[in-house]
């Protein structure tokens, strides 16, 4: 039989999903401050 993985908590296949979604968002968003001229804040209304 399979080992069960667990699909929640802190294991490697989510940490390293959760690694490459921060970097993606890090990168929209200097892309987007860029683009605009605005800080991520300034465009949420926030400064």
């Amino acid at each position: 039989m399979e080992k069960q993985s667990f699909k929640f908590g802190f294991n490697p296949f989510n940490e390293l999903w959760n690694g490459r979604l921060a970097m993606l968002g890090f990168v929209i968003g200097l892309a987007t401050e860029l683009l605009t001229g605005q800080s991520v804040l300034g465009q949420l209304g926030l400064m």
